[in-house]
């Protein structure tokens, strides 16, 4: 009789944490301005964010996440905007849940050069905009509820 394969069973898993920045300026007439990128994988469009970054507490994270992604810095602001969720399919297949902490971003300066440079596409919108674009319902309610300091 022949050994029948055994199957993986991967255990439940906690919703792993992730840091992200909300992006924003004035545009010249003063109009609130946010930024979205696309994600690399299903070109949809979201908010730079990332997993822990040793050495780097969630809110640097989260800016360091803002110039790699996006090629912009500025000053981080507290406190947290707020926390959304979402499912992150991984490389196994697998969806992992995904707990993301946003910290508002003001941005002062914008590079023409960046790390993933080439592999997004990023969007300045304003935040009615950008309810219209994303898909995670809980991002669209930080978009609408958005009101920045400075």
């Amino acid at each position: 009789m022949a050994k029948k394969p055994r199957q993986r069973v991967e255990p439940d898993r906690e919703p792993r944490s992730q840091s992200a920045a909300l992006p924003w300026r004035r545009a010249d007439d003063g109009t609130l301005l946010v930024l979205l990128i696309t994600s690399r994988e299903t070109r949809r469009w979201v908010i730079p964010k990332g997993w822990p970054i040793r050495g780097l507490n969630r809110s640097a994270t989260a800016a360091q996440e803002a110039f790699e992604e996006a090629g912009v810095r500025g000053e981080l602001q507290k406190p947290k905007l707020g926390v959304y969720r979402y499912d992150k399919r991984l490389r196994t297949g697998r969806l992992q849940s995904v707990r993301v902490t946003v910290y508002p971003l003001k941005v002062l300066e914008e590079h023409d050069q960046w790390p993933e440079l080439g592999q997004r596409d990023k969007l300045w919108v304003t935040p009615d905009e950008a309810t219209k674009l994303v898909d995670e319902p809980k991002l669209k309610a930080l978009f609408m509820g958005f009101s920045p300091q400075g």
